[in-house]
């Protein structure tokens, strides 16, 4: 005969996050920091022209390989017409503003709720300012990304908006668009 164990701990919810379960991740990554590293994927194929198609499935987190998705997030990147496009998807610098702006809203409300501090809401809007003459070649003085990006945050809460832009700045993407990231670029020819 076997006996269930009963959890007795109450589960609190805040901003719709399980500030319980939060707080036992937080535990775990204390006791073992291995449990924090993680690698995510992503697979992309050319389709044509400026049209490319990417798929996001596995990852490895929490010391193994994770199985739970069945099936893959699949994102087109395209252009709009006047970048040569025919539109069939956000462009890839758009996708960067989508990253960091659910980067910042998830990173502010989850850090807001392990601190007991209530949102009702957030939105965000975000503008970049991108010079095509970097992507081109056409000038070395001008970068091939982004050269600013602005973020308005508009947010119900008590809390101050010091207190929440502080909360989302410990975002994973904000931090990968601040800070220079080495990225190693390999090809092989079929």
């Amino acid at each position: 005969m076997s006996t269930a164990v009963k959890n007795t701990e109450e589960v609190t919810i805040t901003n719709g996050v399980n500030v319980t379960a939060l707080g036992q991740v937080v535990e775990a990554v204390t006791g073992e920091s291995k449990i924090a590293k993680f690698q995510f994927r992503a697979r992309n194929k050319w389709i044509n022209g400026g049209h490319n198609r990417s798929t996001i499935q596995g990852f490895y987190g929490a010391c193994q390989e994770d199985t739970t998705r069945t099936e893959p997030f699949v994102l087109d990147n395209a252009e709009p017409a006047v970048l040569l496009g025919e539109d069939q998807g956000a462009n890839p610098v758009e996708y960067v503003l989508h990253a960091l702006a659910g980067c910042l809203t998830t990173t502010m409300v989850y850090h807001a709720a392990a601190r007991g501090i209530q949102i009702e809401s957030v939105e965000s809007e975000l503008e970049g300012d991108l010079d095509l003459q970097g992507f081109l070649g056409l000038d070395e003085n001008v970068r091939n990304g982004y050269e600013n990006i602005r973020i308005t945050f508009k947010v119900k809460s008590d809390a101050s908006p010091e207190q929440l832009a502080a909360l989302a700045k410990f975002s994973p993407v904000f931090d990968i668009v601040s800070n220079p990231v080495p990225v190693d670029v390999k090809v092989e020819t079929a």
